[in-house]
């Protein structure tokens, strides 16, 4: 109830009487109902589950502090209720289609309807006690799965097979599934910051780069690791010690309050000093929870600050054309005191 309190706050300073969330995880964490089709509509004093004959009894159990109300018209079921508790001034989730904007200014009898941008979201940035205990399941699931994986990788095995193995790995140790489609890069394809798994075999000398993670009970988990195959190439073995520096420098330096530019700076200025400036070329991480991206994302230049329990990626690289690619991602839990790294496979420079 405590996410609704706050939720109906925020509307408050925006003038809003209510809000439409449609949003199916935004859905989930306000409720407590996962599902494929269901609206939410928070005034100050009600809180309503819109969903259908699929869902309602499963609502009812899940959602137990909603009205849950069985219909196959949301928008006209929805302005019904607007009309009966006299709301005026209603906020709704931009990422509705423009058909269903439009549907909703057609039906809805209000005097206002104002688009919302990431009201849910940056809620969610900020996570409470049981939402961090799953995404440290979630990772140790990850975790196990990639120390399986370093007894399964040899020459011949393609990088299907690989990304494979990890998906199946992952689903064994109690995942519902895939947070993404598993990056498998190898070779000179390790260059590919997001290169798909292909039929391409892993050869003697190769640098392999896998970004994977799961979802367990709804929440992401999301890391990546380099290593070599039978040898290690000397300038992808410099590449992977500036990498590892450059990463360890974050999880090192990063504390609540830290802005989002420092945070990504204390890697990039390592990156940059070493000479592989224009070869470090996304971000240094994201915010990690319901969604495997998700606020805050950052900037170089962005004063805004890390908050305590926040849980966002660490991941610098290094990518050069024809000659191959490293990447290291950690999860990280932002504290008053610095950082509890989540995701804890080995990260030292393996060569299989």
């Amino acid at each position: 109830m405590s996410r609704l309190l706050t939720i109906r706050k925020r509307l408050l300073s925006e003038n809003l009487d209510a809000i439409i969330v449609t949003n199916l995880k935004n859905i989930y964490y306000l409720s407590g109902f996962w599902g494929t089709a269901a609206t939410l509509l928070l005034t100050q004093k009600t809180q309503y589950l819109l969903t259908d004959a699929r869902y309602s009894s499963e609502a009812r159990d899940l959602a137990t502090d909603f009205e849950i109300i069985e219909t196959t018209d949301t928008s006209e079921q929805l302005n019904q209720l607007l009309k009966k508790e006299v709301i005026r001034q209603v906020g709704f989730e931009d990422t509705l289609s423009f058909a269903a904007v439009k549907r909703l200014q057609t039906i809805l009898t209000v005097a206002e309807l104002k688009p919302l941008t990431d009201f849910v979201e940056l809620q969610r940035q900020v996570k409470s006690e049981s939402e961090i205990a799953t995404i440290k399941k979630a990772c140790q699931i990850s975790d196990q799965a990639f120390q399986d994986l370093l007894k399964f990788v040899e020459p011949g095995k393609t990088e299907i097979e690989v990304a494979n193995f990890l998906d199946f790995k992952m689903r064994e140790f109690g995942a519902s599934g895939t947070s993404f489609d598993t990056i498998v890069a190898s070779g000179i394809r390790s260059a590919l910051p997001h290169g798909r798994a292909t039929h391409k075999p892993i050869d003697f000398g190769d640098v392999v780069t896998v970004d994977f993670g799961c979802y367990y009970n709804h929440y992401a988990s999301d890391m990546t690791r380099t290593f070599f195959v039978g040898d290690a190439n000397p300038k992808l073995k410099e590449m992977y010690r500036v990498v590892q520096s450059a990463q360890e420098a974050v999880i090192e330096k990063s504390i609540a309050g830290l802005t989002y530019g420092e945070y990504d700076r204390n890697a990039r200025a390592i990156i940059d000093k070493a000479g592989y400036a224009e070869a470090f070329t996304h971000g240094i991480g994201h915010g990690l929870g319901l969604d495997v991206h998700e606020l805050p994302y950052f900037s170089k230049v962005s004063n805004s600050p890390l908050l305590e329990n926040m849980v966002i990626t660490d991941e610098p690289g290094i990518y050069l054309t024809g000659v191959g690619g490293i990447r290291i991602e950690d999860d990280l839990l932002i504290t008053k005191q610095g950082v509890e790294v989540l995701t804890l496979a080995p990260k030292e420079l393996i060569v299989l």
